[in-house]
């Protein structure tokens, strides 16, 4: 991927991981947009790296996508990539019933919904520029599923495979389509279950950003993480999913 001169539109670039892409983006020569749904964090980060644009954008909206898009290919023609970041994470316990699921945002609306209706609606833009990509920010947990976070998992997983179909499908056109997949970033994702589990964890925002960077470079189209790599090197001697879904969740209590 042409990492520098380049547009870039980054959803939920207020904060932790998108932030730091933004940030990264920008010291290499990039025209950088963030979106997202709370306008002081929007202008917290603005303040921070004066030559951001910001727009507040709630993804889970389709009236806001959509507006996002238009606003986006209006205001900024030399949009070249998509980085569908946004996402929220929930810790849902299923055997209480339906109500814990119900009660709080949409996993399914913001980090699956999302990015395949905003993929689709700049899709015919993106084919127009020069050097154009989508990133999708999936997890490394569409891989190795925790089970207490079990719609996250399960929407992640389905971001995996969009991708993969979605890379098949642009295959002759001039998109790349890259995703990457995060181990546990040291970010505001599910901060009460953080707190809960002690505080912060997890590899620093701007250690992981420093490798999807040289990632997006060396044109992985899959950028994984060390964790997950360690995880899979770990199990690769008996390649048996049941149980590296057992050994994930030992480690996810």
């Amino acid at each position: 991927m042409k990492m520098t001169g380049n547009t870039v539109l980054i959803t939920g670039g207020a904060t932790g991981i998108g932030l730091a892409l933004a940030e990264s983006f920008l010291e290499r020569g990039n025209e950088v947009i963030i979106c997202g749904r709370r306008e002081e964090r929007l202008l917290q980060a603005q303040q921070r790296q004066p030559s951001l644009h910001i727009r507040v954008c709630d993804v889970s909206s389709d009236k806001d996508r959509r507006s996002l898009v238009v606003w986006t290919t209006e205001n900024f023609s030399s949009l070249n990539v998509v980085v569908n970041n946004a996402g929220i994470q929930r810790a849902i316990d299923f055997t209480g019933g339906i109500e814990d699921f119900l009660y709080g945002e949409s996993e399914i609306a913001i980090n699956l919904e999302a990015p395949v209706q905003l993929s689709a609606l700049f899709i015919p833009h993106l084919e127009k520029m020069p050097e154009s990509a989508i990133v999708n920010v999936s997890s490394g947990l569409a891989i190795t599923p925790a089970a207490v976070f079990p719609v996250y998992c399960a929407v992640k997983a389905g971001l995996h495979i969009f991708t993969k179909c979605l890379r098949h499908q642009l295959r002759k056109t001039g998109i790349k389509v890259f995703e990457v997949l995060p181990p546990a970033v040291d970010t505001e994702l599910n901060m009460k279950y953080r707190q809960k589990r002690g505080g912060p964890f997890g590899v620093k925002t701007e250690e992981y950003v420093i490798f999807v960077m040289n990632g997006l470079e060396r044109d992985e189209l899959e950028i994984a993480n060390p964790a997950l790599e360690k995880l899979r090197n770990e199990n690769a001697t008996f390649n048996d999913l049941d149980r590296l879904f057992e050994t994930m969740n030992s480690r996810w209590q």
